[in-house]
């Protein structure tokens, strides 16, 4: 389902229009990685697009011109080994990618670009930040991450984001809930116990995986009290 303001969905003198404008790019970044038994895998790529529709339609009242690029649905899930439907890209292959993105919307005659991230990864956040400062280098504009683990975007979130029991939980449910509630398996979400481990303290302790961190389902949290409404 495209958007109004989906680069994708415009023909070229419309994209024009839009450039002529001195239009910035939002590019939704995802992964495709199981979300517990109860959300689609593709649930980082449906946050991701959905926040940067809703950020580019504030944009537009407040006057700034705003595309959001087609998504980016592959990054590096190592932390999803073992599970099905995970698919994992290189390091290196991911950077090359978002670099290579950045620097043609660019080229393209987009003023900056923003990456909208919902894959929380280590090594893919690290990868990200990487992959900005290489862009805005190489083309002299902003190319910027908002990096919503950090401390000033993560005290904006619900406590359970704050908690790092988050994956797949209250938190990630509640917002495709909100947004695709047609992909939600409900039966399957209403009758899962909460999983109150934190995957950002495992991960300090060394856990390398979901499963090494003590999600054999691939959550974390507490989706059965999750509602659209929070979404």
């Amino acid at each position: 389902m495209n958007d109004e303001r989906d680069l994708a969905a415009r023909t070229f003198p419309e994209a024009g229009e839009s450039l002529a404008r001195n239009a910035v790019a939002l590019l939704p970044i995802g992964a495709t990685e199981p979300h517990g038994p109860h959300l689609p895998l593709e649930t980082d790529v449906i946050i991701s697009v959905e926040t940067a529709r809703r950020a580019a339609s504030r944009l537009a009242r407040g006057g700034i011109e705003t595309l959001v690029l087609p998504a980016i649905p592959y990054s590096i899930t190592d932390f999803s080994a073992g599970f099905p439907g995970a698919l994992s890209i290189p390091r290196a292959t991911s950077l090359a990618l978002l670099t290579g993105i950045s620097t043609a919307a660019i080229a393209a005659g987009f003023r900056a670009v923003c990456f909208v991230n919902s894959h929380l990864e280590p090594d893919h956040l690290m990868v990200l930040r990487e992959a900005a400062a290489a862009a805005s280098a190489a083309t002299g504009r902003p190319v910027i991450f908002p990096d919503k683990t950090s401390r000033r975007w993560a005290a904006t979130l619900t406590e359970e984001f704050r908690s790092g029991a988050c994956h797949a939980g209250r938190y990630e449910t509640s917002l495709v809930m909100a947004v695709r509630p047609d992909l939600v398996r409900e039966q399957t979400r209403a009758g899962l116990p909460e999983v109150p481990t934190s995957i950002g303290r495992k991960i300090k302790e060394g856990a390398r995986t979901f499963l090494e961190a003590g999600g054999d389902r691939a959550y974390f949290g507490d989706p059965a009290s999750a509602s659209a409404a929070e979404g």
